[in-house]
C-alpha cells in the first residue's frame, strides 16, 4: 500500500468522525437570575446551567420571565402569558412536555417574546438535554433543569419579578473532551508514525533491490569478461572454410566472412566476428544460435550468481537453429526431440514456395 493511500484513508476516517461526533457538541448557557427580597434588597443567582438548542442562534438575550397563565408547558392554541405590556422585553418560561420544543419556541415568539427557556420534566433534577427544535430557528432556546426552572417558576407565580440575562458559556461533547482530544493526538501521532515508517520500509526495500540487481549485473558482467578472454580467437585467412561458397555468414551482422576478419568460436562452436558476439555475450552470455551459457560451459560463473542468471539464459523447448548461407536458410536444426522418421511415399512439402520452385527446377 502507498503511502497516499494510507493518509487518504486516515483523513477520510477523521472527517467521518468530525461529522459524527458533531452531533454531540453542544454550548452551555451562563444564567444571571436577580429578584428583590422582602426588604427589597436584590439577589442575583449565577450558574451555568443551561444548554443551548441545537438550532438555536449562539447569541445573548435579557428580559423578565414570563409563565403561561394556564398550561405551564405552553402548549395551548393561543397560550397566554402573565405579562406587563409595559415590560419592553420579556422571556418564556415553560415547561417540557405536552408538545414539540419547535410548538412551545413558536408560540412563545408569535406573542412577542425575545428568548425561551424550557425546564426539563419532574424527576430529572438539575439534568438538561441538547433539544432540537429545526421547524423554529432563529430564536434563542435554552435548557435548565427541573429543579432550578420549578424555584424560578415559583417566583414568578407569586408576582416577583424575576429578570434573567443569558449569555454563550462554552462548548462541551465528545470533541471538546480533554481524554478524547488526549486520544485523537495519540491515534494521530501512531498513524503518522506507521505511514513515515511504512514509507521508510518501502523505500530501503526499493534501494536494496536496486543494489542487489547492479550488484548482480556487475558480477555477471566480470564473469562474462573473463570467460570471453577464454574463448578461442583467431583471423580468417584465404582458403580457410570461413571463406568457401557455402560458408555460413555472421548469425549477428548477417555477412559473410572474409579474409582478415577476426572471429570468436564459441564453446559449442559457433562462430561469429569478434567485433560482434563480445558485446552481446557481455549483455546476454549466451549463443545467439543455441543459447548455449558461455558461463557454464567454461565453468567461471560464480555459485552466488547461479540463481541470478536470467531465465532467458535456458533455451527454450522446441527450439529450432536455422544456419544462414549468405542471407538464404540452408536447413533446419531442432535442438530437442529427434526428427520422427517420414514414412515411407512420404513427399517433402516446402514452406517457402520460391525455395520449392528452385527445387522442382533442379529435378527437372
Amino acid at each position: 500500500m502507498d503511502l497516499k493511500v494510507v493518509q487518504c484513508v486516515f483523513f477520510l476516517v477523521l472527517s467521518g468522525l468530525v461529522r459524527c461526533s458533531a452531533a454531540f457538541v453542544f454550548w452551555t448557557a451562563l444564567l444571571e437570575v436577580s429578584y428583590p427580597d422582602p426588604s427589597n434588597h436584590t439577589i442575583k443567582l449565577y450558574c451555568e446551567c443551561g444548554v443551548y438548542g441545537r438550532n438555536s442562534p449562539l447569541e445573548g438575550a435579557s428580559g423578565r420571565l414570563v409563565v403561561p397563565l394556564q398550561d405551564s408547558m405552553g402548549c395551548g392554541p393561543y397560550p397566554v402569558y402573565s405579562r406587563n405590556n409595559s415590560v419592553p422585553s420579556w422571556i418564556a418560561l415553560i415547561q417540557r412536555g405536552n408538545c414539540t420544543f419547535s410548538e412551545k419556541i413558536n408560540r412563545a415568539k408569535d406573542q412577542g417574546a425575545a428568548a425561551i427557556v424550557v425546564y426539563n420534566v419532574e424527576g430529572t433534577g438539575n439534568s438538561t438535554m441538547h433539544m432540537s427544535h429545526p421547524e423554529a430557528p432563529g430564536m434563542v432556546a435554552v435548557m435548565i433543569g427541573h429543579t432550578v426552572g420549578l424555584e424560578i417558576a415559583k417566583l414568578v407565580d407569586r408576582g416577583i419579578p424575576v429578570k434573567m440575562v443569558i449569555d454563550v458559556g462554552s462548548p462541551n461533547g465528545l470533541w471538546m473532551d480533554t481524554y478524547w482530544l488526549y486520544f485523537l493526538s495519540i491515534a494521530f501521532f501512531f498513524v503518522t508514525a506507521a505511514s513515515i515508517g511504512y514509507f521508510v520500509f518501502v523505500s530501503a526495500h526499493r534501494i536494496h533491490s536496486l543494489r542487489s540487481q547492479r550488484n548482480a549485473e556487475r558480477r555477471l558482467k566480470t564473469d562474462a569478461q573473463k570467460a570471453i578472454k577464454q574463448l578461442e580467437v583467431r583471423t580468417v585467412k584465404k582458403g580457410d572454410p570461413e571463406t568457401g561458397a557455402d560458408a555460413q555468414t555472421c548469425a549477428v551482422c548477417i555477412e559473410a566472412y572474409k579474409a582478415g576478419d577476426v572471429i570468436t568460436v564459441l564453446t559449442c562452436g559457433h562462430i561469429f566476428h569478434k567485433a560482434c558476439i563480445e558485446p552481446w555475450l557481455l549483455e546476454k552470455r549466451t549463443c545467439p544460435m543455441c543459447k548455449c551459457d558461455i558461463l557454464k560451459a567454461l565453468g567461471v560463473e560464480d555459485e552466488d550468481n547461479k540463481d541470478e542468471v536470467s531465465a532467458s539464459s535456458y533455451p527454450p523447448p522446441d527450439v529450432t537453429v536455422i544456419t544462414v548461407s549468405r542471407g538464404e536458410p540452408l536447413y533446419e536444426v531442432p535442438l530437442t526431440n529427434p526428427p520422427t522418421p517420414e514414412p515411407q511415399g512420404y513427399q517433402q512439402r516446402y514452406v517457402n514456395e520460391a525455395f520449392e520452385g528452385d527445387s522442382q527446377d533442379r529435378r527437372g
